[in-house]
C-alpha cells in the first residue's frame, strides 16, 4: 500500500570540551606573564604570589562549574515508520484513514481501500448526496472541535457509522474510523443458538429443537434433535422437510419416524421467531418458527387421564415459566391451569396465585366474551386470535389478549398471551397530557395577545378621560372603577402567559430560603392566626436559577390554596408547613405521570392538613380554568400559573393528596452549577445611569393595525407635543419612509397582517440605518427576541397606560438624542 511518508530531522552541534591542549598552553603563558609583570612593577614578591594564588583558585572554580553545567543534548525526533502505523490500523471490521489539513490521504488500511478506494480521501467518499453532506459537516466539526461523529451515512443499500478525531503533535492530521452498520437479524441469531448453546442446553432437559422455514424446510437443528431423529448427533438436517422426521398414527399421536409405532408420543410446541417488542405482529406465513419437541404421555389429539393434564408437560411449563412473555394455559372448560410470572404481572397481580378462570381477571362486562373465546379455541380445530378486554386492575384501558388452540398437551387446550402494557399506557397518558397542555398553552397565548390589545384601548381611554375629570366629579369614580377592572383583567392575561410559558422571566442565581424569608411576614398575614405556620430549611442547599418575583408568586398561590383548603378547620388542627430540602441524585426516583431526570435538586415543599383533593381531580388540578372552589371564588388559573412558571424555570412540580388528611405540593429545581468560586446568590449588576427624558418633541411614526390602540397611542403622544404620523400596517409605514419623510422614532406593533413589524423594520433600516425602533406587543419579549433582535431596538409590553407610552418614548428619544 502506498502512503505518504514524512521525516523530521534535527541538527545538533556536538559539545566541545572545555579547553583543548592549545587553549591550556595559552592560558598558562598569560598567567605567568601577568604574575611577572606585577612583580616587576610593584617590587613585592608577596603581592605577586597572592595574585597568582587567587587567580588559580578562581580559575579552578570556574572550570568545575562549567563541567557541571554542560547542556543536555536535545533528543532527535523523527516520525515512526509508516509501515508500523499501517500494521497498527489493520482492521477487518472497520476502515481507518488518515488525512492532512490539505485533505490528502496520508495513510489507510486495507479495509478502507477495499470499501472506498485510495482515490477517495474522506470526506470525499462515493456516497449519496445526503450522506456526503453529513460527512462534510462531520469533517468541519472535527477540525473545529477535535472530534465529531456521523451516526449514519449511506451509499445505495449500504450504510456506515463514521468518527473523526484530530491527531498529531500540531493537530495537523484527521484520523477517520468508518464502521459498517449491521442490522439485527433475529433469525440468524436464533439459528446460531439452535446449532450451539441453546440446543445443547435444552437437550439436557429432553427437549429437541429445530428452526423451520415457512415452507416446512429445516433451517437449523440441535444435536439432540439429530440424535433422536437419525441416531447420529452430527447428522446434517438443514434443507430436509421437518415432517419427514415424524410419523402420525390413527389416533393423531406423533412419534419419531425412526422409532416407529413403539416410540413414545411427542409434544410439539411452535413459537414464531420475531422481536416481541415490535409494535406489529409478524406475518406467520413469512416468519420462521422455533419448534420444540419433548416426550409426553399423550400425543396430539389423544385423551388425557384424569388429573394427568399438567404432569404431561412438565418441560413445557418449566420453559414457559422462564420466558419474559406473559403466557398461561387453560383447559377446554376455561379453567386456568398455569400462568407464568410475566402473565400475572401484565394482569396487574404480580406475586399472586393464578385465579381459577381467566375471566376472573377482567371486568364484569367482559367475562362472558372471554369465557366464550376460551371455549371456542379449546374445542374443534386449532386456531388463534385476539380479543380486547379490560382488566380489573385498569378498567379504563383495554388490552389485547391472544388465544391459541393447542392439541396434545393433555388438559391444556388453550394458550393465552398477555403483554405488560403498564409502561406503554403511562407513556400514552403522559404524551396525551403534554399534547393537550401544549395546545391549550398556544390557545392561551393567542387569547392573551388579542386581549392585551383590547385592554390597552380600555386602559388608555380611561387615562385620557381622567385627564378631563378631577376627583369629586360624578364620572371620576366610575372611570377609576373601569380602569381598576381593566388592570385586574391584565393580571389575568399575565397568568395566561405564565401558564403558556410565554411570559418574560428574569432569572437569577439564588437560594430558596432567602426567597421564603423575604415573604414570610406577608404569608403570615395571608393565612391568619388560626393556622399554625411552620418553616423549615435543610442545610447545604444548592443554589437554583429562577425569577425571584415569579417564585414568590408560586409560593403565594400555593399558600393561599392551602389556606382555603383548611377554612373549615376550627379545632386548631390546621397546620401549614413550608420546607426546603436537598435531594441527592441517588434519591431521585420515577413518579406516577412524571419522571425526574437523574441529578441534584433543591426542593420546595408546601404541605397542609386540609380536606385534600379527590383522586379523580388530582390529575386535572394543573389544567387551566379547572377549580374545585365555589363559583365566583376562583378563576382556575392559580395552579396552572404555578405549573407554567415552574416548567418555564426548568423545574418539576408534583402533587400528593389524601382525602381528609391534606395535600402536599413538591417543587424540584435543578441545582445550578456555576463556575467554581462563584457565590450562590444573584449577581449584582452595576447601577445603570438613569436615562434622561426627552422634552424637545419630535416626529414619531406610529404603526399599529388595531384602530382603538392606534387612536389611544396617537392622542397620548400628540398631547406631549410629538408630531405623530399613523400607519395601519407595515406596508403603509414603509411607504411613508420611502417617500423621504424623516422621523426621530418608529413605534410599531410586532404582529400585523400583510407585513409585520420586524419585516418592516428590516426594510426601513435599509433606507435609514440609524433610526430607533420601539416595538410593542401583547406577547412576551423573550418569545419575540429572535424576530426583533436589532440594534437600537426597545420593547414595551401591552397593555400599557398613557403615562407608560409617553414616558417610554421620552426615555428612548432621550437616550438617542442625548
Amino acid at each position: 500500500m502506498k502512503v505518504r511518508r514524512a521525516t523530521l530531522t534535527h541538527s545538533e552541534t556536538p559539545d566541545r570540551p572545555l579547553g583543548s591542549g592549545l587553549d591550556l598552553v595559552a592560558i598558562g603563558a598569560a598567567f605567568v606573564l601577568s604574575v611577572l609583570a606585577l612583580w616587576l612593577v610593584s617590587g613585592e614578591p608577596v603581592l605577586a604570589a597572592g595574585f597568582g594564588g587567587g587567580a588559580l583558585t578562581l580559575g579552578g572554580l570556574g572550570w568545575v562549574l562549567a563541567r557541571q553545567r554542560r547542556p543536555e543534548p536535545e533528543p532527535e525526533w523523527a516520525l515512526p515508520d509508516w509501515t508500523v502505523t499501517v500494521a497498527a490500523i489493520d482492521r477487518d471490521d472497520r476502515a481507518v484513514a488518515v488525512i492532512d489539513r490539505a485533505g490528502r490521504l496520508v495513510c489507510a488500511n486495507a479495509t478502507y481501500e477495499a470499501w472506498f478506494g485510495l482515490a477517495n480521501p474522506p470526506p470525499r467518499l462515493p456516497l449519496d448526496p445526503a450522506g456526503a453532506e453529513v460527512l462534510a459537516r462531520t469533517a468541519r466539526a472535527a477540525w473545529r472541535d477535535g472530534m465529531a461523529r456521523a451516526e449514519r451515512i449511506a451509499a445505495g443499500d449500504r450504510a456506515w457509522h463514521a468518527e473523526a478525531r484530530r491527531a498529531g503533535r500540531g493537530d495537523d492530521f484527521l484520523v477517520w474510523h468508518i464502521a459498517a452498520v449491521v442490522e439485527p437479524d433475529p433469525v440468524a441469531d436464533m439459528r446460531d443458538a439452535v446449532d450451539g448453546w441453546l440446543g445443547r442446553m435444552l437437550a439436557v432437559g429432553g427437549i429437541s429443537l429445530a428452526l423451520v422455514d415457512p415452507d416446512g424446510q429445516i433451517r437449523a437443528a440441535s444435536e439432540g434433535l439429530a440424535l433422536r431423529a437419525t441416531g447420529n448427533p452430527a447428522a446434517r438436517l438443514a434443507g430436509q422437510p421437518f415432517v419427514s422426521l415424524l410419523r402420525q398414527d390413527e389416533d393423531d399421536r406423533i412419534t419419531w419416524a425412526r422409532e416407529g409405532r413403539d416410540g413414545p408420543p411427542l409434544v410439539l410446541y411452535h413459537v414464531p421467531v420475531a422481536d416481541p417488542d415490535e409494535p406489529h405482529a409478524p406475518d406467520p406465513d413469512n416468519t420462521p418458527s422455533l419448534l420444540l419437541l419433548a416426550d409426553a404421555g399423550f400425543g396430539i389429539g389423544a385423551a388425557s387421564a384424569p388429573g394427568d393434564g399438567q404432569a404431561a408437560v412438565p418441560h413445557l411449563e418449566a420453559l414457559l415459566a422462564q420466558l419474559p412473555l406473559g403466557l398461561a394455559m387453560a383447559d377446554r372448560d376455561g379453567r386456568l391451569l398455569f400462568a407464568n410470572a410475566a402473565f400475572l404481572r401484565a394482569a396487574g397481580r404480580p406475586g399472586e396465585e393464578p385465579p381459577p378462570f381467566p375471566s376472573d381477571l377482567v371486568v364484569r362486562e367482559d367475562k362472558t366474551a372471554l369465557s366464550d373465546a376460551v371455549r371456542r379455541h379449546g374445542q374443534g380445530p386449532a386456531s388463534a386470535g385476539d380479543i380486547a378486554v379490560r382488566l380489573k386492575t385498569q378498567p379504563d384501558e383495554p388490552v389485547s389478549l391472544s388465544l391459541a388452540g393447542v392439541r396434545g398437551l393433555g388438559e391444556a387446550a388453550v394458550l393465552l398471551g398477555l403483554s405488560d402494557s403498564t409502561e406503554e399506557t403511562r407513556l400514552k397518558k403522559q404524551v396525551a397530557q403534554a399534547s393537550k397542555m401544549q395546545a391549550v398553552g398556544q390557545l392561551a397565548g393567542g387569547v392573551a395577545h388579542d386581549f392585551n390589545n383590547v385592554l390597552t384601548a380600555i386602559i388608555g381611554t380611561c387615562d385620557l378621560m381622567l385627564l378631563r375629570h378631577t376627583p369629586g366629579d360624578s364620572d371620576y369614580d366610575d372611570i377609576q372603577q373601569i380602569r381598576a377592572s381593566s388592570n385586574r383583567a391584565a393580571s389575568l392575561t399575565r397568568q395566561l402567559l405564565a401558564f403558556s410559558r410565554q411570559q418574560t422571566l428574569r432569572p437569577e442565581v439564588l437560594q430558596l430560603p432567602d426567597i421564603v424569608s423575604d415573604i414570610t411576614q406577608m404569608l403570615k398575614r395571608l393565612i391568619g392566626e388560626k393556622i399554625r405556620f411552620e418553616v423549615r430549611h435543610d442545610r447545604d442547599l444548592g443554589p437554583v436559577r429562577a425569577d425571584p418575583t415569579q417564585l414568590e408568586q408560586v409560593i403565594v398561590n400555593l399558600v393561599v390554596n392551602a389556606r382555603d383548603a383548611m377554612a373549615d378547620k376550627a379545632d386548631g388542627s390546621a397546620r401549614l408547613s413550608l420546607t426546603t430540602c436537598k435531594v441527592r441524585a441517588a434519591d431521585v426516583a420515577p413518579r406516577e405521570g412524571e419522571l425526574l431526570p437523574p441529578g441534584e435538586y433543591t426542593a420546595l415543599i408546601v404541605e397542609d392538613t386540609g380536606s385534600g383533593i379527590p383522586p379523580e381531580n388530582l390529575t386535572k388540578i394543573f389544567e387551566p380554568f379547572f377549580t374545585t372552589k365555589e363559583q365566583g371564588k376562583g378563576t382556575g388559573l392559580g395552579l396552572s400559573t404555578v405549573y407554567g412558571i415552574v416548567k418555564q424555570s426548568g423545574g418539576y412540580i408534583l402533587a400528593d393528596s389524601e382525602l381528609g388528611k391534606g395535600t402536599r405540593f413538591s417543587i424540584y429545581f435543578p441545582v445550578h452549577h456555576g463556575p467554581a468560586g462563584t457565590a450562590a446568590v444573584a449577581p449584582v449588576a452595576p447601577k445603570a445611569e438613569e436615562p434622561r427624558k426627552w422634552a424637545g418633541g419630535g416626529k414619531v411614526l406610529l404603526v399599529e393595525d388595531e384602530d382603538t390602540v392606534r387612536a389611544v397611542a396617537e392622542r397620548a403622544l400628540s398631547r406631549q407635543g410629538y408630531e405623530v404620523t399613523v400607519a395601519a400596517d407595515g406596508e403603509e409605514g414603509l411607504q411613508f419612509v420611502a417617500l423621504g419623510r424623516r422621523y426621530d422614532l418608529v413605534v410599531s406593533d410586532v404582529v400585523m397582517p400583510v407585513m409585520d413589524g420586524p419585516a418592516m423594520a428590516r426594510e426601513i433600516r435599509k433606507l435609514v440605518p440609524d433610526i430607533p425602533f420601539l416595538f410593542m406587543s401583547g406577547y412576551a419579549e423573550e418569545q419575540l427576541r429572535k424576530e426583533i433582535d436589532f440594534d437600537n431596538m426597545h420593547f414595551m409590553p401591552k397593555p400599557f397606560t398613557v403615562q407608560q407610552i409617553t414616558d417610554t418614548v421620552a426615555q428612548v428619544l432621550g437616550a438617542v438624542k442625548g
